[in-house]
């Protein structure tokens, strides 16, 4: 699967993700697909169901590993999985809506990702936009 938005670095055991985007929460969201994506194929989850919630972080790099981390929690509660995700930064406030819906049989399921993590976490500006990366747990 080639996607611009989204790409992945080698990193021992586990999988680093990178989003890439033209602003903070662009990057935010394709670093959220790109984390799904290991799970299921992104084309292939329909939209059936919306959570949303909301948090406060001063810190981008912070921000970027708790939303990935309510992501996957939120996916374990609904036992769902999401593919389209809308992030909006107002400041130390953060909203963040995914689309997703139910595990069944006609998803192929992918690998299992456990969390975000600190290591090799980066959010930082680029000559076109923005780019946010960690390892995620497998």
């Amino acid at each position: 699967m080639e996607n611009a938005a989204f790409d992945y670095f080698e990193h021992g055991a586990d999988i680093g993700i990178i989003g890439r985007g033209p602003t903070l929460a662009k990057a935010f969201e394709s670093a959220a697909t790109a984390m799904f994506a290991i799970m299921a194929e992104p084309s292939k989850v329909q939209q059936q169901l919306s959570v949303q919630f909301e948090f406060e972080e001063t810190d981008p790099e912070f921000a970027l590993v708790t939303m990935l981390n309510r992501l996957l929690a939120e996916a374990r509660l609904q036992h769902a999985v999401f593919s389209n995700f809308d992030v909006i930064q107002n400041g130390l406030r953060w909203k963040v809506e995914a689309l997703g819906e139910p595990w069944n049989d006609k998803l192929e399921r992918g690998t299992e990702v456990k969390g975000a993590t600190l290591t090799m976490l980066s959010v930082k500006p680029l000559e076109a936009g923005w780019e946010a990366r960690c390892v995620v747990d497998v």
